[in-house]
C-alpha cells in the first residue's frame, strides 16, 4: 500500500476515528486504525469492539492499493504535529514491514500489525431507518446526557433511552436518562419512519461520539437501528454501536404528579448565587439549602472547615406564593439543570423531602426531576 494525501485531510479523518481508540486494553491491535488505500480513496476504520467508526475520504493519490493498520493515537499525534499544508505520503510494502510515513523532509515509520488480526464489527440487519436533523439530535443530547449514571453495576442507566411515544395527543421522540439522583426528559417531534421504532438505549461512549459528529453535521443525520445495533451516517463517517442489553425502568413512575407549590426564578440570578453560596465548601455533594416565603428566596451552605454563606434573591427576581418550605440540594448538580435553561427557571415542589420538578418556563417539553438532599 502506497498514497499521498493532504494533511488536512488526514488529520480531519484520524481525528474522527481515533476517538473511539482505548488508550489502555488488553488486545494490542484495538489500538490500531486500519487503512484501506484503493480507487482513488482512503477508509480510515477504528473500533474497541462495542462501537466502530468508519470514515471514507476521497481525491487521494493511490501509487500501490492495499491496507495495513497503524497504532492510532501515535499517527494522530504526529499528523497533528505537522506543518499545515504539507503532503503525506505513507508506504507499506506489506508482511511484517512496518508503516513508512514521509512528510516534507520528515521521515517516520511504525508498527504495522497484522491486517487479519484487526477485527470486523457485523452490522447485523438494521430495520428502522429514519433522518434525524442535526440541531435536533443536538438538543436531545445535551439536554440529557448530564444525568446520564457512571455507577456500573446499574449498567442499564449507563446510557440515554431513546424512544417513540405519545405526548399530549401528538408522537414524539424521547430522550431520558437518569442517575437515580435526577431525571431528565426531553422530547422533540418525531421524525418521519422513526414511529416503529424499538426503545433503545444508547452507551455514554456512543452519546459523546455521535455529539461529536453532530456538532460538525449540517444536513440530516441518517439514522438506523435494531434491537441491539445503531447506525449513525453523518456526511463520510460511519460510527456503529452496540446498544445496552437491559431494561431502562418506568422512568414514568418517578415523575411526581401534583407538585402544586410553584417557584419561579431568573436563570442568571439563581445560578450565579448557587455557586457563591455553594464555594463555602469544597465537597461537591455538599447541599444548599432553600428557603422559601412569598416572593423571597434564601440559599445558604455551611462547611464544618469553612464556616457559611448565605444569599437572598427577592421578588425582583423570584416569584413564589405559597407556603413556607425549605428543602435542600445538592449544588451540582441545581448547576447541571440551570445549565440547560436559558431564561425563567420552574420549580414545583411538594415538600421538603418529596422529588422536584424544574422546568424550562419556554422549553415545557424539557422535564427535569431532582431528588432533594437532607439539610
Amino acid at each position: 500500500m502506497k498514497f499521498t494525501v493532504d494533511r488536512a485531510v488526514l488529520l480531519k479523518a484520524l481525528a474522527h476515528v481515533q476517538s473511539v481508540v482505548e488508550r489502555r486494553n488488553t488486545i494490542p491491535i484495538l489500538a490500531n486504525v486500519l487503512l484501506d488505500a484503493a480507487e482513488g480513496r482512503l477508509r480510515l476504520t477504528a473500533t474497541d469492539m462495542e462501537i466502530a467508526i468508519v470514515e471514507e475520504v476521497g481525491g487521494i493519490e493511490v501509487a500501490r492499493e492495499g491496507r495495513c493498520t497503524a497504532p492510532a493515537a501515535t499517527l494522530f499525534e504526529i499528523v497533528r504535529k505537522l506543518p499545515d499544508g504539507v503532503k503525506v505520503e505513507l508506504d507499506h510494502k506489506g508482511g511484517d514491514a512496518p508503516l513508512g510515513l514521509r512528510a516534507g523532509r520528515y521521515v517516520t515509520s511504525l508498527t504495522a500489525l497484522p491486517v487479519e488480526d484487526f477485527p470486523s464489527m457485523t452490522e447485523g440487519k438494521l430495520p428502522h431507518r429514519f433522518n434525524v436533523g442535526a440541531g435536533l439530535l443536538r438538543d436531545l443530547v445535551d439536554r440529557t446526557r448530564f444525568a446520564i449514571s457512571t455507577e456500573e453495576t446499574r449498567y442499564y442507566l449507563n446510557g440515554i433511552y431513546l424512544h417513540a411515544t405519545e405526548a399530549n395527543g401528538t408522537k414524539v421522540l424521547r430522550a431520558v436518562a437518569t442517575d437515580g439522583h435526577r431525571l431528565a426528559r426531553v422530547e422533540e417531534p418525531l421524525p418521519d419512519g422513526a414511529e416503529g421504532m424499538p426503545g433503545v438505549i444508547v452507551p455514554r461512549k456512543t452519546i459523546a461520539e455521535l455529539r461529536k459528529l453532530a456538532e460538525e453535521a449540517t444536513d440530516e443525520i441518517e439514522m438506523r437501528l435494531s434491537d441491539t445495533k445503531l447506525q449513525v451516517k453523518v456526511g463520510t463517517v460511519t460510527l456503529t454501536s452496540k446498544l445496552i442489553d437491559g431494561t431502562f425502568p418506568d422512568y414514568e413512575r418517578v415523575i411526581p404528579k401534583g407538585n402544586d407549590r410553584v417557584m419561579s426564578v431568573d436563570k442568571t440570578a439563581f445560578a450565579a448565587a448557587v455557586d457563591r453560596v455553594a464555594a463555602i465548601s469544597s465537597e461537591r455533594s455538599r447541599p444548599v439549602k432553600l428557603s422559601l416565603e412569598k416572593n423571597h428566596l434564601l440559599l445558604t451552605a455551611a462547611s464544618p472547615d469553612q464556616g457559611q454563606a448565605q444569599e437572598e434573591l427577592d421578588n425582583d427576581t423570584v416569584t413564589y406564593d405559597s407556603t413556607p418550605l425549605e428543602i435542600g440540594f445538592q449544588a451540582r448538580y441545581l448547576k447541571d439543570i440551570t445549565d440547560q435553561v436559558d431564561g425563567q427557571v420552574e420549580f414545583r415542589f411538594a415538600d421538603g423531602s418529596a422529588p422536584t420538578i424544574v422546568q424550562d418556563a419556554a422549553k415545557p417539553e424539557a422535564l427535569y426531576v431532582l431528588m432533594p438532599m437532607r439539610v
